[in-house]
């Protein structure tokens, strides 16, 4: 039997897993009539395949690879060659990572999907045990260990919390990974992200403001293109957030590790933007993001979708005018006035636009035309006129000559790239 365990890179845990009993072949590919299909513009159409050969030793796995941005084993450049059991594969640099398992896994717990096409259902529990497991033989990324599925290391437990590393620091907070191992939230166990309020912030009125409004927002929405809040709670005077974990990575690392995209893959990330912000803004209460950006739109690495990311700028609709809220070149003029509207959070649109086009700050194509600056992206070669003519409408420094709502700059985006 071979496995193969779709990881998120970061931190490696499993994110979907396929499990083949009795094959002698398995194809991974971009292509739909693979076994495994990898639907990521990185990997080719039939990016390689795993063979079944019988030699003097006993059955081994050769992998053959035909992808044209190359496959890599254990870090090396492969193009014909034996797997050994527990080997990495990257499809390209920058691409999915798949684990190779031959033996069998008896470390997690899987539910078999009810397609029965080989491939297994994406909750893959660890299973705890009290072996007394050395969790040798682990890879030093492996966040649960293969052998007995327990943590390899715990950073610290809050509540019943158990923190496995830490992911982030910013300004605001530390953000950790976390692994509810009772299942309090959602009745399973599961990983998660916990954000810490950071000792000095707490000081801060506006600070505490912020950090409490995510929780007390995110607690209310129901979007698959927002994370799930599970829990707030205040722990020996400090103030954590428990969300969903989400397996992905953001725009500004992804263009920065692998260069711009194409134009018809970042219409369809803003046109993703677009329908979030829809939900965002249609709210009972109208709520305006105000930090749009490529750092704060994730990619899932499971089906390629939109996920906004940090809502402790959030401001309600009809709340009087308050702090300066946004990252430069991203930012509406009337934002930068304290005076938000829901159509400054589609002007942050335009200049995603441009740094997913260019890898380029969209600093770089502000110019002053008049009295006022506006984005000059004529000369950019992937930028058609149509798609120049949306960008150049959803950043109007007036919000009245813009795009009145999502829908509408998410029709004019769906236009030009059909």
């Amino acid at each position: 039997m071979i496995t193969l365990t779709l990881l998120e890179k970061s931190t490696q845990t499993p994110l979907k897993q396929w499990c083949f009993e009795g094959s002698t072949v398995v194809r991974i590919g971009r292509a739909v009539d693979n076994h495994v299909i990898l639907a990521e513009n990185l990997v080719s159409r039939y990016h390689l395949e795993l063979k079944l050969v019988t030699n003097a030793g006993g059955d081994d796995w050769e992998l053959i690879s035909h992808g044209t941005n190359g496959t890599f084993l254990n870090g090396s450049l492969v193009t014909k060659c034996i797997v050994p059991d527990n080997s990495l594969l990257l499809l390209a640099q920058g691409g999915p990572l798949l684990k190779v398992q031959i033996q069998e896994l008896s470390s997690l717990l899987i539910q078999p999907s009810p397609s029965g096409d080989g491939e297994i259902s994406q909750k893959i529990t660890p299973e705890y045990s009290s072996t007394g497991c050395t969790h040798e033989g682990n890879h030093p990324q492996n966040v649960f260990c293969v052998h007995c599925g327990q943590p390899i290391l715990v950073q610290k437990t809050i509540r019943h919390y158990q923190v496995l590393r830490t992911i982030g620091k910013g300004g605001m907070g530390t953000t950790y990974l976390a692994w509810d191992s009772v299942g309090e939230i959602t009745g399973v166990p599961q990983l998660l992200v916990i954000k810490q309020m950071n000792a000095d912030m707490v000081k801060i009125p506006k600070a505490q403001e912020l950090f409490i409004r995510e929780a007390s927002i995110l607690k209310y929405l129901n979007h698959a293109g927002v994370p799930k809040y599970y829990d707030f709670f205040v722990e020996d005077g400090k103030k954590y957030l428990a969300m969903e974990l989400i397996h992905g990575q953001d725009l500004d690392k992804r263009i920065r590790l692998t260069g711009p995209v194409t134009p018809k893959q970042a219409i369809a990330w803003m046109v993703q933007t677009c329908d979030i912000l829809d939900y965002l803004h249609h709210q009972q209460t109208p709520l305006i993001h105000r930090d749009i950006k490529p750092a704060n739109l994730m990619v899932r690495s499971g089906n390629n979708s939109i996920v906004v990311l940090d809502f402790g700028a959030v401001k309600e609709i009809g709340t009087k005018p308050g702090t300066r809220i946004g990252a430069e070149g991203f930012c509406a003029p009337e934002q930068e006035r304290g005076q938000p509207l829901t159509q400054s959070d589609l002007y942050a649109i335009g200049p995603t636009l441009i740094f997913l086009l260019t890898g380029e700050n969209p600093l770089k194509f502000y110019r002053q035309r008049g009295r006022n600056f506006r984005f000059e992206v004529k000369g950019i070669p992937t930028i058609t006129d149509q798609l120049r003519q949306v960008i150049e409408c959803v950043t109007e420094p007036l919000p009245r000559d813009r795009y009145h709502t999502a829908k509408d700059l998410a029709q004019a985006l769906r236009s030009v790239s059909s």
